[in-house]
């Protein structure tokens, strides 16, 4: 069997999906060892890998042109012996080249929105989206043999925009040896951390002004870092909040940082949190509950098992539940902080494991196929 995934970047800068792809696929590879994987992808500055460790791995790195086109892919697609193509994102060129080539020789496809479907998503840069959806987008969608999503609620977001495909919920996996559990030890002084991509989607203003309305006695032994990518006019903007706010002493944003820095970031995180309105799966959390931080975020992320297995807070959104969860969490006894990010640990090494979610996904590829056995993590309308 071989399968050949595709999507637009794997660059450090690129967010959560250019990690999970390349750790799922890396993950496959030594599942099945008769299993050849080619993953595709533009070329970029920083990838987060150059090669796969397996010899049945292979990583072609292709030249972008106009809108994203690449006549390289273009080639590979058309020539490559493949049995599946698995696309990754929405709204880019590489995966619409997928679609439109797998249908045309007739091969099976799967996309992965990562989120991209996501109502907020759709929201931002809403004439561009549904310009791309109605042209192009929609098709692919339609026609795919399978929509791959990373949580119950990303299926439901599927679902409810008219979409009657197979939807296969397989969550991101989590590679736990790169990711050590530190158990946090007691100390007077104490850090939260947020570290993602800086974005307004993720929170970042709603979480500098629910940090603003505590009081003195809830902030004088915490620190909030913020830690990540984005444009440099946005980060300004929030410098400049900071400064007006006069929380210079309390609030620092930092340059993003990648491999066993970051997780040295999350190991030294009393609480960890991502405000978003939006992630169709929200892989920094899973790393820092990976790490032990118990974590704070919102229902516009799938964590509700924050709540149900006592590792966080999942609220609503806005800057008042925020506010009021920051109150609690940073006055919550130590060492119940602490137990918390055990079970954060152990939530993580139960159900998101690499191992698992790699098994997952081979059964998936196994049962597009040979159309048998279907597995309880596909659902069919």
């Amino acid at each position: 069997m071989k399968i050949s995934h595709i999507i637009s970047s794997i660059d450090n800068a690129s967010g959560g999906p250019s990690r999970s792809v390349t750790h799922t696929i890396q993950a496959i590879l030594k599942q099945e060892d008769t299993l050849k994987i080619d993953l595709n992808t533009l070329i970029s500055e920083n990838p987060i890998i150059k090669k796969f460790d397996s010899k049945n791995g292979q990583l072609n790195f292709h030249n972008q042109e106009l809108l994203g086109f690449s006549k390289t892919l273009q080639q590979e697609l058309n020539n490559i012996n493949t049995d599946i193509f698995h696309g990754h994102g929405l709204w880019q060129y590489p995966v619409h080249q997928m679609a439109q080539i797998a249908r045309q020789r007739n091969i099976p496809y799967i996309i992965t929105p990562r989120g991209m479907l996501d109502v907020w998503s759709i929201k931002h840069k809403g004439f561009k989206k549904k310009l791309a959806l109605k042209l192009f987008q929609d098709k692919d969608l339609r026609k795919a043999t399978i929509i791959h999503a990373t949580s119950k609620q990303e299926a439901l977001n599927i679902r409810s925009l008219g979409y009657k495909n197979p939807v296969a919920i397989i969550p991101n996996g989590i590679p736990l040896k790169k990711l050590e559990f530190t158990k946090k030890t007691i100390s007077n002084e104490k850090k939260m951390l947020f570290l993602s991509r800086i974005v307004k989607n993720k929170g970042v203003e709603e979480l500098i002004e629910a940090w603003s309305m505590l009081n003195d006695e809830v902030t004088k032994h915490w620190t909030l870092e913020i830690v990540g990518n984005g444009q440099d006019i946005y980060i300004k903007k929030l410098r400049n909040i900071i400064k007006l706010k006069k929380l210079q002493h309390q609030i620092v944003i930092s340059e993003p940082i990648f491999g066993a820095e970051k997780m040295k970031k999350f190991q030294e995180a009393n609480l960890f949190v991502l405000p978003s309105y939006s992630e169709n799966f929200g892989i920094v959390v899973a790393e820092a509950l990976a790490c032990g931080a118990p974590v704070i975020t919102t229902k516009g992320t799938p964590w509700e098992e924050l709540n149900s297995h006592q590792a966080g807070w999942w609220i609503e959104i806005g800057v008042e539940p925020l506010k009021k969860t920051l109150e609690t969490a940073m006055q919550t006894n130590e060492s119940e902080l602490i137990s918390m990010g055990v079970n954060g640990r152990k939530l993580i090494e139960n159900k998101y494991s690499m191992e698992t979610v790699a098994k997952q996904m081979l059964a998936l590829y196994q049962w597009i196929l040979a159309k048998n056995n279907k597995p309880d993590f596909i659902d069919i309308i």
